[in-house]
């Protein structure tokens, strides 16, 4: 399920910023940025936000900013030493105390080292950092339970459509026997009217029967209407349960691609049409749920 979520937080003199975005995915998938330094908290990241998503591919951006300080600030003794005896091979003097020619050591390359935020250790940082991660998949999961009751509505929407066209095509099974019957007698006695030859009643009885054992759907409407009842409970589930609605829906279209290929009737087959197109809005819409 699509979701936004951002928090901010300072403690410390350090200030973090943490952005959040789900895109659909079958599986849990991380995908986390953060600043220099602060690779390190992958692990505790990930855990944290597992307890908020379980399904779906998570962006996750945390940026750390620490204002600079004296501590961070080292003269390199030895590189300005350095400089100082090659210039005065260079130039023959030997007093360095005026403050401009300081100032001119001090600006050369390497003469300063600076402590960078690779440095310090991120968990160190991670008590501060830990409650606007959880701020962040706050908001986060407002915004998809926002939106999951929307998807919810559709759902339940195109569950009751396919229990509508199953109860037609109910409707319509015991119809096409008699209708085949009718068919076929018709079509026995144009063929042999010609011959002057009758059919035993027997014969068609016999060859209507085979047709009706053949095209029996009653088992599988029965286990159809089944799956709808546990498609429609899992939707009232407080818990997670796109996997278990995957499932369902993975077997009322095995159900459906049954009863299209045994009815051999036009009438159930455009309901069986029917019936596959809001089934597969489902699964599309399936993939949205943890």
């Amino acid at each position: 399920m699509t979701g936004f979520g951002e928090a901010r937080g300072q403690s410390n003199g350090i200030a973090v910023a943490v952005e959040v975005r789900t895109i659909n995915s079958r599986h849990f998938k991380l995908s986390y940025r953060p600043s220099e330094g602060y690779a390190a908290l992958e692990p505790e990241i990930e855990a944290v936000t597992r307890d908020a998503v379980r399904r779906g591919t998570v962006q996750l951006n945390l940026r750390v900013e620490r204002p600079a300080s004296t501590e961070d600030y080292r003269i390199n003794t030895a590189v300005v030493e350095n400089y100082r005896r090659q210039l005065e091979a260079y130039t023959g003097r030997s007093e360095w105390n005026d403050a401009n020619d300081l100032r001119m050591l001090l600006a050369l390359p390497g003469a300063v080292d600076e402590r960078r935020s690779s440095d310090n250790d991120p968990r160190d940082d991670w008590p501060i950092i830990e409650p606007v991660l959880r701020d962040a998949l706050a908001a986060l999961a407002k915004m998809r339970a926002e939106e999951g009751v929307a998807l919810a509505a559709d759902l339940a929407h195109n569950g009751r459509l396919i229990l509508e066209s199953l109860a037609a095509v109910a409707k319509r099974s015991p119809e096409v026997v008699q209708s085949y019957q009718s068919r076929l007698r018709q079509r026995v006695e144009q063929a042999l009217s010609d011959l002057n030859v009758t059919v035993q009643p027997a014969d068609l009885l016999r060859e209507v029967s085979l047709f009706a054992d053949r095209s029996d759907i009653s088992e599988e409407i029965v286990r159809l209407r089944s799956h709808l009842q546990q498609y429609e409970a899992a939707l009232m589930l407080p818990e997670s349960s796109g996997r278990k609605l995957e499932f369902i829906a993975q077997e009322m279209g095995r159900e459906v691609n049954t009863i299209g290929s045994k009815a051999n009737d036009a009438e159930i087959s455009k309901l069986v049409v029917e019936i596959k197109t809001a089934l597969e809005r489902i699964r599309e819409q399936i993939q949205n749920v943890e």
